[in-house]
């Protein structure tokens, strides 16, 4: 009966994602009574109470449509009955509420870079500010997890690179810039597309984060996918995440999604440390005036609205554009530009914001 309970509890999806509730670990036990009573556990890593309580009544329905099952409880909690996280980036001391969360050996710190949606700059701004972060003196890595569209091995000269495996299938990272990087796009053809359902591209993010050579380093940026989809929550799944990111344009659609990705990381519980605002405007390159490309200060008041700190605005630098296409990103190759500068402020908030590293002096 229980093998039985588990299969059509495969058909039950978490609203918005694509995987079922079993692959995401969310079923926490089953108990067969006599009688045909069934009682099931169900944790769900979400403070969103009106999707939780979707999934326990799909729950409900499924199972008492089973032969032999005469009455069905299911016993939900969700993260909206743990203690909310911190404001500021932190270690807990508590026991995870994720079954399968532990710590990365040898890696004393986890920040993500999201994006409500593509386009606003987000690998750009996770590989600058791996970049500025290694410049400070931190051991730094920068793990891609944007699965669909792997662009930091370009934005970072590294392509055609291939990784080393040790004897025992560790994978050495590859190095440039004193920074530690792997990506499934060293791993395809550069313009052959990744076509993966949930399950594989939550095996591909746990091999990241556990078979990759990572030690020893101060911290790991992790370029999300845009979105709130799978590779979201299985990182957060498998590892405490001490602070996100989370990258926009001014443009307005692009802030829409923004206070998406944000939500997502107060959802499962990740410390946001801030918004960034991409492309705030252009310097013009004839007399130097600043030229506002979208409504200013848009980002700012998203921010306030959402009670989330503000980071700052990266100007849009048509040569630091062309660099990154080149794999010369501007902290690299363009240490006074205003867009550096920029990054580096961000690079002192994310040490600021977060307990896991100590300020270099």
């Amino acid at each position: 009966m229980e093998d039985k309970i588990r299969e059509i509890l495969k058909t039950v999806k978490f609203p918005g994602y694509t995987r079922d509730i079993v692959s995401f670990g969310m079923v926490k036990g089953i108990k067969v009574k006599e009688g045909g009573e069934v009682e099931i556990d169900l944790y769900i890593n979400t403070r969103n109470q009106e999707a939780a309580q979707k999934v326990k009544e799909e729950v409900e329905e499924k199972v008492a449509t089973l032969e032999g099952v005469s009455k069905v409880k299911v016993n939900l909690s969700t993260l909206a009955q743990k203690e909310p996280p911190k404001p500021k980036a932190h270690v807990s001391t508590k026991s995870s509420p994720f079954a399968d969360q532990r710590k990365i050996e040898g890696v004393k710190c986890v920040v993500a870079v999201a994006s409500g949606k593509g386009g606003v700059g987000k690998t750009t701004v996770a590989v600058n500010l791996a970049l500025a972060l290694a410049r400070k003196g931190y051991q730094v890595g920068i793990m891609d997890a944007d699965v669909y569209g792997p662009n930091v091995p370009t934005m970072m000269g590294l392509e055609g690179a291939v990784p080393r495996v040790r004897e025992d299938n560790k994978i050495i990272p590859v190095e440039v810039g004193g920074i530690k990087v792997i990506s499934i796009g060293f791993f395809v053809e550069k313009d052959q597309p990744v076509i993966w359902r949930g399950p594989l591209v939550s095996k591909l993010v746990e091999q990241f984060l556990r078979d990759v050579v990572w030690a020893p380093l101060d911290i790991l940026i992790v370029d999300l996918p845009p979105g709130t989809g799978d590779v979201q929550l299985s990182l957060v799944q498998k590892v405490p995440v001490d602070g996100g990111v989370v990258v926009t344009t001014p443009q307005e659609l692009a802030l829409q999604d923004a206070r998406k990705a944000t939500k997502m990381f107060e959802e499962v519980g990740v410390p946001v440390i801030g918004i960034i605002e991409n492309m705030s405007y252009l310097i013009c390159p004839h007399c130097g005036a600043r030229i506002d490309l979208f409504p200013h200060a848009g980002a700012q008041k998203a921010a306030q609205r959402m009670n989330t700190k503000y980071l700052g605005e990266i100007p849009f630098e048509p040569r630091a554009a062309e660099g990154s296409d080149a794999g010369r990103p501007v902290v690299l190759y363009f240490p006074e530009s205003p867009q550096t500068k920029a990054f580096m402020e961000l690079a002192n908030t994310v040490v600021r914001e977060t307990s896991c590293i100590e300020p270099v002096q």
